[in-house]
């Protein structure tokens, strides 16, 4: 029988303490002296400085993880700055070269509307061995683009030399300072003309022998030597510039006086040049034509 009456005994206390708790809400909602204001207290004055405690304690944990993230932010930023740098450096480092390639494809520009002539640019890629003993330089044109051997090859400040071979896609130069190198030249100043020999030096020691074929003409110091031409079969075309006198000398078997030129040409910075070709060609790269348009 006892055991008959355990569930309503446990329902009439989980009712009980039912309505206890809704009286407790009631009296705490009205105000005034609540009856678990003194728990409260209690718990406010346990619990309120393990709080306090474990916010302290937890305060270098939460100001490490800012400081990582705000470190792991700045590592970003500098990385960022130091990439923009060293684009920044490059550009300015390489703009020298850049603003010296456009003057030079400017001149290039002049001397194809002075002269008359056809040019095909070209990029100085490589320069002949110095145990070869010769003066040669390697140009990335070729064939592919109208040049051929015997083209007349020149700069914007002068005469650079003739193509000698030539592939598909690259040439072989022979520069005029090179010792086996001959070129008609003639005087600005009386027409007179002659053959010009190269020394095989570059720089300053990079001079020219000038012999005119008059052995009474004289030629004069500072006097403008350009180019004679050698007919349609090259090597060379007439009028490009070569260099100026710089002294005259003669010797007891020389009947005719020689003269030592100057060349406008810088051997020793050689970068883009331009080789003469038919006008009208058409290849893999662009042309610049007589009137200074590109084709």
């Amino acid at each position: 029988m006892q055991r008959r009456d355990e569930p309503r005994s446990g329902t009439k206390v989980l009712a009980l303490m039912v309505l206890a708790s809704l009286a407790v809400i009631t009296l705490d909602a009205r105000g005034g002296g609540s009856p678990v204001d003194p728990a409260r207290a209690v718990v406010g004055t346990v619990v309120g400085p393990i709080e306090t405690v474990a916010n302290g304690a937890a305060r270098p944990f939460r100001s490490v993880a800012e400081t990582l993230q705000s470190n792991n932010s700045l590592r970003q930023d500098v990385a960022t700055l130091q990439s923009q740098n060293s684009g920044l450096r490059s550009r300015l480092a390489t703009g020298s070269v850049d603003r010296n390639r456009l003057a030079e494809y400017d001149g290039l520009v002049r001397t194809a509307h002075d002269t008359g002539y056809a040019l095909v640019p070209a990029h100085v890629v490589g320069i002949g061995p110095a145990q070869s003993f010769s003066r040669t330089v390697t140009i990335d044109a070729g064939m592919s683009s109208g040049v051929r051997p015997d083209s007349t090859v020149v700069s914007r400040d002068g005469l650079v030399g003739r193509v000698i071979r030539a592939d598909r896609t690259t040439a072989t130069v022979l520069l005029i300072i090179d010792a086996d190198s001959v070129v008609g030249g003639r005087l600005g100043s009386t027409m007179k003309i002659g053959f010009i020999r190269g020394r095989g030096a570059t720089g300053e020691k990079g001079r020219l022998d000038l012999a005119l074929v008059d052995n009474a003409a004289s030629p004069s110091r500072d006097d403008v030597v350009v180019s004679w031409g050698s007919g349609k079969g090259g090597p060379y075309v007439a009028g490009i510039p070569i260099g100026r006198v710089t002294s005259v000398y003669s010797s007891p078997r020389q009947l005719s006086k020689q003269a030592v030129i100057a060349p406008f040409v810088d051997f020793s910075a050689l970068d883009l040049v331009g080789v003469v070709v038919p006008a009208g060609t058409q290849g893999d790269r662009k042309v610049i034509r007589a009137d200074g348009k590109i084709k």
